[in-house]
């Protein structure tokens, strides 16, 4: 057995036998790879989060750094960045068919994004996500200065919190999720608003029926109908990100060989792909493409590049398999990736051009066998896994590296600029250099030159810095995160350079699983300990007996301890939930309230969705009733049944109180004074 063929078994998991040659073969690739576990934990994400609509001023702050720039709608976001919505801004961003909206005066950040968590931090604002799907492992968490909130099904949830960090308002429109706050666990279902006030440390909870919707929540609606109308769906997975902006900006078009191929409009004459925009260092990946277009990143970032009869078209992979993202599709003049430079117009540069639909694409940066298999197989409808194992074979293993191309020889394929504009993300188009046909076919490489080092231009990009009036307030540099899950180390909380000072992970004791609007774990604890001061006073009168003269002396002493306990009743006034719907509440902040009130309001909901299903369950039996006329019989017999069991059970109450009182009646008779004496 060859080394291809043990890689292919490997990677297709068809024989454990290959698992113990591929694991021999490991010494081959110590030089790319150190070894398949390392490297397969080192995989980076398979998604990431994009921002595709601004209006008004968004500012954007990358991992690691501390400067504010403009947004840019094309740089794929993941986790350690961070973003602020200014005054009468709105923005919204996807993390595959996730939709996350942002309000005006919104800070949000990524604390954990990767194929398996989507973990963000609201320090102030209000967010809208709409999860289309859940699969099973998959989490959504949505962590507050006081909660933190899991969301448990597909739906829709908005968040608000206000300025001081004290106060946050869940509203669940579809779906439902876990609240957690000072160690306790609520449930809100769909249809229920739950407001969660005070500090981190002593939250209290709130339910109530969710209000009607605003401007904002119309706008989402608005946004959500035009993702659910797009015609691209039909041909490119929900979870492409970028997918509904490919219906306003091209037309697709059917190819014998690619099936759907997707046209832009609009563009210039000799347009190629990945000719208009710049690179960007963006960990883990590394270089990554960032487009200037519109529409320009799922046709950067998933698929493959033709030239089909003179024109480009993009051919998307198959509909149903999860896609994989790249931080680029191309591959570089030269061979090497990113590390290979060229002797160019009397200096030294870079050149590249697009992959084809059967082009195999080889990351630069250190991954395993498998994903290198998922990210061409998810993102190619023509690739199979024996191709990207022979491929992968020759560039890991032998290190050949030279390989033909489809794209290579298309008019206008190749883009060549200087290193310096590569490296300090400069605009390609206004720096392109122009390469001739024997340099595309025999590059000339300059293997002594230094390896691409990132810049801080690199990571921020050439936008321009943010204003300081759309930068978020410095206020929430002293607000707390609550967590359930730990951040990633690479992330810090808005306003803050370390995520451990600023993270407060709680760890909820449930024990039995939350019923809707109630705490999961002690639920009656936040209503009983205003009791426990009472207890004090009455150990008070043991004081008095040290000096007996004093009761004596002032007989209404004791009567003081019975009046101290008013006070604990109102401590908990200060964080009592306060309503926007109630005023009348807000006017009244130290006025207690009851423990059976607040069960009863939490628990209409439910009431009326039990009667709804009572009446809904009548409809249908009164419905079958008409219909089937055995059915009508049984019904009339059991009712009979049910009469004769009530008329007998009332003759024989009956009969009991006709006893009862015939023995009263004597029992008078015989206490009563006998009238003949």
């Amino acid at each position: 057995m060859n080394q291809n063929q043990c890689i292919q078994q490997f990677l297709a998991g068809k024989t454990r036998s290959s698992f113990l040659l591929f694991s021999l073969l490991a010494a081959a690739l110590l030089l790319a790879i150190p070894s398949q576990a390392a490297a397969q934990d080192a995989d980076p994400p398979g998604r990431v989060a994009r921002l595709n609509l601004i209006e008004g001023s968004l500012s954007f702050q990358p991992a690691g750094e501390q400067d504010w720039v403009e947004a840019n709608h094309n740089r794929p976001l993941t986790t350690g960045d961070n973003l602020w919505a200014d005054q009468a801004s709105r923005g919204e961003l996807h993390i595959g068919g996730t939709a996350i909206r942002i309000s005006s005066q919104t800070s949000i950040s990524f604390l954990n994004l990767d194929d398996q968590t989507a973990q963000i931090q609201l320090a102030q604002g209000s967010m809208n996500i709409r999860v289309r799907r859940l699969d099973q492992g998959e989490a959504y968490e949505v962590d507050t200065p006081n909660t933190a909130f899991t969301i448990l099904s597909p739906g829709e949830y908005r968040f608000d919190v206000d300025s001081t960090g004290e106060a946050t308002t869940i509203t669940v429109t579809a779906g439902n999720g876990e609240a957690t706050g000072a160690g306790n666990s609520y449930n809100v279902i769909a249809g229920q608003q739950a407001i969660l006030s005070g500090p981190a440390d002593q939250v209290s909870f709130y339910a109530q029926g969710a209000p009607g919707p605003d401007d904002f929540d119309r706008f989402c609606s608005f946004r959500d109908e035009r993702e659910d109308r797009s015609a691209s769906a039909r041909y490119v997975s929900r979870d492409v990100i970028g997918y509904e902006e490919l219906d306003e900006h091209g037309t697709w078009r059917p190819d014998p060989t690619y099936g759907q191929v997707w046209v832009p409009s609009g563009v210039a004459v000799g347009w190629a792909p990945y000719h208009a925009g710049h690179w960007a260092f963006v960990a883990p990946w590394g270089w990554t493409w960032v487009d200037d277009a519109p529409w320009g990143f799922a046709p950067f970032h998933y698929g493959r590049w033709a030239y089909i009869n003179g024109y480009w078209g993009w051919v998307p992979g198959p509909i149903a398999v999860r896609p994989v993202y790249a931080p680029a599709l191309v591959a570089f003049v030269g061979g090497g990736g990113f590390g290979v430079s060229l002797a160019i117009g009397g200096g030294e540069g870079l050149a590249w051009f697009a992959l084809g639909p059967r082009d195999v694409f080889v990351p630069s940066y250190h991954v395993s066998a498998a994903y290198v298999t998922s990210i061409n197989v998810s993102n190619s409808t023509v690739i199979n896994n024996t191709t990207v194992v022979n491929v992968y074979n020759n560039y890991q293993v032998t290190h050949v590296t030279n390989i033909t191309y489809a794209n290579q020889t298309a008019p206008g394929a190749v883009m060549a600029v200087s290193r310096d504009t590569f490296v300090n993300a400069r605009p390609v188009a206004a720096a392109s250099i122009k390469i001739s046909a024997e340099e595309i076919q025999h590059p000339h490489v300059m293997k002594t030159a230094a390896p691409l080092t990132p810049t801080k231009a690199s990571k921020i990009g050439p936008n321009a810095p943010a204003k300081a009036s759309a930068k978020p307030p410095a206020a929430l540099a002293s607000h707390t995160v609550v967590t359930k899950r730990a951040p990633s180390p690479r992330a810090a909380p808005v306003g803050k350079p370390m995520p451990t000072k600023a993270v407060t992970t709680v760890h909820p004791a449930a024990t039995t699983p939350a019923k809707p609007g109630q705490p999961a774990a002690k639920p009656a604890e936040p209503m009983a300990k205003p009791a426990q001061p009472p207890a004090k006073p009455a150990a008070a009168p043991a004081k008095p007996a040290e000096k007996p003269a004093e009761p004596a002396a002032k007989p209404a002493a004791p009567e003081k301890p019975a009046a101290k306990p008013a006070e604990p009743m109102a401590k908990p006034a200060a964080n009592l939930p306060r309503s926007p719907l109630n005023p009348w509440r807000n006017r009244q902040p130290n006025l207690p309230r009851s423990p059976l009130k607040s069960q009863l309001r939490q628990s209409r909901p439910r009431n009326r969705k039990r009667n709804l299903r009572r009446r809904r369950l009548k409809n249908r039996l009164r419905i079958r009733r008409k219909r089937n006329p055995r059915l009508r019989q049984l019904l009339r017999r059991r009712r009979r049944q049910r009469k004769r069991k009530r008329s007998r059970s009332e003759a024989g109450s009956r009969s009991k109180v006709i006893e009862v009182m015939s023995d009263e009646g004597l029992a008078r008779q015989s206490l009563a004074p006998d009238s003949t004496q």
